[in-house]
């Protein structure tokens, strides 16, 4: 199996104009950094950051962008100007309501984000009419979850009982109504658009201050000295760090381009992004974690029967991706906990943006180094 290395990477991304909307949230600054460490020229399309502090600010990415859009994918006139003005060889859509809380208090402006944001990006893809490789990012809550013990499989039904979750379900349907309508694989030759989507979730790693996320209502209690409030403590999710998916991310679109692959037609599909069954563990186990990688602390608690609904048991498969992508995951569990802890500990002792973005980059090579490159000799999950 052909495992690609980090010099791989820059051969598929440097010199390349990139378009990422969601750049501005915490895993779209991530992958704007790994982006622009590789060489590639970013236009950026979001919302201004909707926390305080944010990642995207704290390490003054806009300076490096070739463009800072801030702007909604609602709004489908406007992106589609700023594709057509980006000619992006690569795009990568991340922008979305990722919340399922929020999407029961706005259930519509979710819908309107995630399933029609989703059809404006692909219909400005189509609209710029020039070859393209597009990763479409979506969830792992895109399934109909049945709280099964086995992982989700790419060809399970799509879903969702809270909005979010059906929102991810519905974008998932569209994009692959827009791939058999307009970009049929079998056609990528006639019209050089290659889509892709990549399905993850439960994301943590340094920089996320969202509301309603376990790691940064874990930082924010931590460092004021109080218990962490729990909402769903018995919650099973596949942790990974925010690392693992934007890695696959990248690889997949570099697979979309052509690079390591004469055949990119076959990965124009949805593909699975998560951790080893021993990272599918409760939020429980990710608090304990995390207090005993800061060094000190205590939890609450504070389930509530009467809450909103929200899944209790999560797993995906991810042999797809280990057969196909030749992709598995790098870190396991306890170094996830580890690097999160790290990059927080750092940005509570007052490290300086500079210094952030420093350990950004820092965490990212340690990350392709891992094994000595970005998909490792690892045992098939």
């Amino acid at each position: 199996m052909n495992h690609p290395t980090s010099a791989e990477l820059t051969r598929a991304y440097a010199g390349r104009r990139v378009f990422v909307t969601g750049h501005t949230g915490f895993k779209g600054a991530w992958l704007t950094r790994w982006l622009l460490d590789l060489g590639a020229d970013v236009t950026g399309y979001a919302l201004a950051p909707d926390t305080s502090p944010s990642l995207f600010e704290q390490l003054g990415l806009a300076a490096h962008l070739r463009r800072h859009h801030v702007a909604d994918v609602r709004d489908a006139a406007r992106l589609r100007a700023a594709v057509a003005e980006a000619a992006p060889d690569v795009v990568f859509h991340l922008a979305a309501q990722p919340l399922v809380r929020r999407s029961y208090e706005e259930p519509l402006f979710t819908l309107e984000t995630n399933v029609m944001g989703t059809a404006h990006v692909l219909e400005a893809v189509r609209a710029a009419q020039r070859p393209c490789a597009a990763v479409m990012v979506t969830s792992d809550k895109c399934y109909e979850n049945r709280e099964q013990l086995y992982g989700y499989r790419e060809d399970e039904a799509m879903g969702g009982h809270d909005v979010y979750s059906m929102s991810k379900g519905a974008s998932e349907l569209v994009i692959a109504s827009w791939r058999r309508s307009f970009f049929p694989p079998a056609q990528l030759a006639h019209h050089g658009v290659a889509v892709a989507s990549g399905r993850a979730g439960n994301v943590i790693g340094g920089g996320d201050q969202a509301a309603d996320r376990i790691i940064p209502d874990c930082v924010r209690a931590l460092t004021r000295g109080v218990p962490i409030p729990v909402r769903n403590p018995d919650a099973v999710r596949p942790w990974q760090h925010v690392l693992e998916p934007l890695g696959a991310y990248l690889l997949l679109g570099a697979r979309l381009l052509g690079v390591g692959t004469t055949t990119p037609e076959r990965f124009c599909e949805g593909f699975n992004f998560g951790p080893q069954t021993e990272a599918t563990r409760p939020v429980r186990d990710v608090v304990r974690a995390l207090i005993g990688a800061w060094g000190g602390g205590t939890w609450d608690d504070r389930s509530d029967p009467g809450a909103v609904h929200e899944a209790k048991l999560l797993r995906l498969s991810i042999e797809k991706a280990w057969a196909r992508l030749g992709w598995s995951p790098r870190w396991g569990f306890e170094r996830t906990i580890a690097e999160t802890a790290r990059w927080y500990r750092a940005w509570h002792e007052g490290a300086p943006g500079p210094a952030l973005d420093a350990l950004c980059s820092a965490q990212i090579k340690h990350y392709l180094d891992a094994d000595g490159a970005v998909v490792g000799d690892h045992q098939a999950p």
